[in-house]
């Protein structure tokens, strides 16, 4: 059996993993510490189990979105992108809500 160090989010974890196996489970290693600190930049008010499982979900996320035919990356810039959307579309529905409120009330 082979064992590496990957480093991730300046953490060190020892893995083993099958002779041969090495070389491709550091290069995952490299991937996620820079998905992390794309995500994270450097951030310590996240606890590190908090950082592992939101890295996880936007890493099946991505995949999801993979599998599905939408090829678009999951970066924090998109999810900024979506949010802002997403408010717009509430501050319009708000914006019509209100309407029919004061159209009920003048009734």
């Amino acid at each position: 059996m082979g064992q590496v160090t990957v480093i991730i989010d300046k953490r060190e974890y020892a893995i083993t993993c099958g002779d041969g196996q090495e070389a491709h489970i550091l290069e995952l290693g490299r991937f996620l510490d820079a998905k992390a600190k794309e995500f994270f930049g450097g951030s310590t008010s996240i606890n590190e189990n908090m950082k592992l499982a939101m890295l996880g979900l936007f890493l099946a996320d991505e995949l999801s979105d993979m599998k599905s035919g939408n090829l678009q990356a999951v970066t924090p810039q998109n999810v900024q992108q979506l949010d802002s959307v997403t408010a717009k579309k509430i501050d319009v529905q708000t914006e019509k809500l209100v309407k029919i409120i004061n159209d009920v009330k003048s009734i």
